[in-house]
């Protein structure tokens, strides 16, 4: 039997702490074989980032024909689409029915906060891609940048949940990491309001998060699973993989997660 088939589209790491490598990985670990559309190289590692190249969008384009017209791809994840006119092709796409149970991981901002796309990205994410997405997975900041509302506890996450399903996306996440307690995060679907909560992993192993949780997500849709049962699926995966890179010291800055166990294999 054939393995079922995600894509993402991304931005590349190459300390494979996040984007299309901790998608890959995550991807791997879940049983579903991925694919890969490139939209930016990054030279970076768990301390810095020290460069970025953007792919030509028409490049880009030319990646995707060449996955979506030969591999059945059941889920498909963005993450990192570094300019107005890549996030307007890929809508292109998504609009066309070619880009099956969308997540879109909204990076819009650096670690920093330093905004990373101008205001024309964002406007194209709102109007041109949102609609199409299945699920949306916005941290404070970047739900922040996308309904212009400060997003700083529950109730504006909740508000802000609101507006973006105004767009048409199917089901919204803010995830509420960056804030003190539990790590709690407000979805909404249909209009009915809800949290998943976890408990804080204490670790500075958290390079790569969201984009491990909007993977975790499509690789649970590409299964099958019911967008909220993927989402719920995806939340503990990450929990899961922040617990086991607790103890490690991969570079000198944020290191990223244990996506396959491996904390779990050693001491085994």
């Amino acid at each position: 039997m054939d393995p079922p088939l995600a894509l993402t589209i991304a931005g590349s790491d190459s300390g494979a702490g996040a984007g299309v490598q901790a998608d890959l990985k995550t991807f791997a670990a879940l049983g579903i074989f991925g694919t890969s559309v490139i939209t930016a190289v990054t030279a970076q590692n768990t301390t810095a980032v020290l460069g970025v190249q953007h792919v030509d969008p028409a490049f880009v384009d030319l990646q995707l024909e060449a996955v979506l017209g030969d591999l059945p791809v059941r889920a498909t994840k963005t993450g990192m689409l570094a300019s107005a006119a890549t996030v307007a092709g890929v809508a292109r796409w998504a609009s066309a029915g070619r880009l099956p149970n969308l997540v879109v991981d909204p990076v819009l901002l650096a670690s920093t906060g330093r905004p990373l796309l101008d205001g024309q990205a964002v406007r194209a994410y709102l109007e041109l891609l949102l609609p199409h997405a299945l699920v949306v997975t916005p941290n404070l900041g970047e739900a922040s940048l996308l309904t212009g509302i400060a997003v700083d506890d529950v109730t504006t996450m909740e508000r802000a949940a609101r507006i973006l399903a105004d767009t048409g996306v199917g089901v919204v996440v803010v995830k509420g990491g960056h804030l003190p307690g539990p790590a709690v995060d407000v979805v909404l679907q249909h209009g009915r309001l809800s949290t998943m909560e976890e408990q804080r992993v204490e670790t500075v192993n958290d390079h790569g998060t969201g984009c491990t949780l909007s993977a975790a997500t499509a690789a649970a849709l590409a299964r099958g699973a019911e967008p909220l049962e993927a989402v719920a699926a995806a939340k503990r995966f990450v929990t899961e993989s922040l617990q086991g890179s607790a103890s490690w010291h991969l570079g000198a800055g944020h290191g990223p997660l244990d996506h396959f166990g491996w904390t779990a294999g050693v001491a085994g």
